[in-house]
């Protein structure tokens, strides 16, 4: 019998291509991102959301889209994203992350990638990673996602970007100094992955 993990798994997988479709279908610009583009990318896997980010002028359009494949709306008071319910998987439609605004510069950053027998652009790693990392805060300081992605994907991230990227937010550079304690990544010239330790 399944876990309820894997049926929790299965479920977002089915949210995230009839979202995709949606938005497709309108036409709009869409980069998936948040635990899924981890997860595309060889990270561990998320039971969350569905996340995608897109520019702020598709935005309500892109809500407008999933609201006509018949997920139900939802107005956060936040003005950096839209949500609406696939059942009970929520999408998150991302403008403007921690970090700045979505831009051509993160969909020039981005790759096409299949997931899931699906093919979509999906943000890169170091864009992904620079988003948590500023969302840190005094209120939510678990280090411990970050890290998981850190270690899972190490040899994919641009050290020097990402801490270029989120060098003004003081967790950012708690991080720094927790991945170079652990022998995730080292200084030699710059900031690069470490070899992952044998097994």
């Amino acid at each position: 019998m399944p876990s309820r993990y894997t049926d929790d798994f299965a479920g977002l997988i089915t949210t995230m291509k009839r979202a995709a479709a949606a938005l497709r279908s309108a036409e709009i610009e869409f980069m998936l991102g948040g635990g899924l583009a981890i997860w595309a990318r060889g990270g561990p896997p998320t039971y969350h959301d569905v996340d995608f980010f897109v520019r702020g002028a598709d935005a309500e359009r892109g809500l407008e889209a999933l609201v006509a494949a018949g997920m139900q709306p939802e107005l956060p008071p936040e003005e950096w994203l839209y949500k609406a319910y696939d059942g009970d998987v929520l999408v998150d439609l991302i403008l403007r992350p921690s970090g700045g605004p979505i831009a051509d510069e993160h969909f020039a950053r981005a790759t096409s990638l299949e997931v899931h027998a699906l093919t979509m652009l999906v943000a890169s790693i170091d864009d992904v990673l620079v988003t948590k990392l500023l969302a840190l805060s005094e209120q939510e300081p678990d280090f411990r996602p970050v890290l998981e992605v850190a270690r899972a994907l190490r040899e994919q991230i641009d050290w020097p970007f990402v801490e270029a990227r989120s060098s003004g937010s003081p967790f950012a550079r708690a991080f720094f100094t927790l991945v170079e304690g652990l022998g995730i990544v080292e200084r030699t010239n710059g900031l690069i992955a470490s070899a992952p330790a044998a097994a």
